[in-house]
């Protein structure tokens, strides 16, 4: 088979010499390539974030987050008890019953000392104890009533600082009077009326500071809050 060539023209001039031959191929398919490589990546970063966000829903909880939905779950119930409750509204409540409680009696519940007649009595051989015992007590707010030696019973046989003797409805007088000296022994008699003695011991030194006193006084009339149970969310 002959090739025609152009007159004036070389044939040698346009001979395809060499062993290798150019190939062609559709400039689009190159394109299709990259745009699937890229919709690939793009497939695998979506199910990584979706496994993230099922394994945070549906996996272990912290301590932590149990605890805050502990607290959360408790501050919503008191809300629910209490909805129309305000800061301010309660604040008032609570003035309005501290203002009418009885005059003998302070906020906690406690009687105060002014409500409290104590007789004093000193069970020691030092002399003058109980009368000056009973003017620190008098500075305190308490009422005085009798000043005196301990029965012979208890004169120079009281090895604790102090015994707190009273009826046996005056167990709340007896603790805010025992608060007053460490170490103080309660005692409970036959007597009917709302007096209390405190008989000075060979151990006592001498009264507590106001500080010591209120702070066993708090100790002794806190209760002791009851176990909850634990909520879970």
């Amino acid at each position: 088979m002959s090739m025609l060539t152009p007159p004036g023209l070389k044939g040698k001039q346009y001979r395809i010499t060499g062993t290798a031959y150019p190939r062609l191929s559709r400039p689009h398919r190159r394109r299709r390539h990259v745009l699937l490589a890229l919709v690939g990546v793009l497939t695998l970063a979506v199910l990584g974030w979706g496994t993230v966000q099922l394994f945070g829903v549906f996996g272990p909880k912290k301590a932590g987050a149990t605890a805050g939905c502990k607290r959360s779950v408790t501050a919503n119930a008191g809300d629910a008890a209490h909805p129309s409750a305000t800061p301010s509204a309660g604040a008032s409540a609570a003035s309005a019953a501290t203002s009418a409680l009885p005059a003998a009696v302070s906020a906690g519940g406690v009687p105060k000392p002014s409500a409290i007649t104590v007789n004093v009595y000193n069970a020691t051989n030092r002399s003058g104890l109980a009368g000056q015992t009973a003017a620190l007590l008098k500075q305190r707010g308490f009422l005085i009533g009798k000043i005196g030696n301990a029965p012979a019973a208890l004169q120079n046989k009281l090895a604790a600082s102090a015994q707190v003797t009273g009826g046996s409805t005056s167990g709340a007088l007896m603790t805010v009077l025992g608060s007053e000296v460490a170490g103080a022994k309660p005692v409970v008699d036959a007597r009917k009326d709302a007096s209390v003695d405190l008989v000075l011991g060979n151990g006592f030194t001498a009264l507590s500071t106001p500080a010591q006193a209120a702070q066993a006084l708090a100790q002794a009339t806190t209760p002791t809050p009851a176990p909850s149970s634990a909520n879970h969310c």
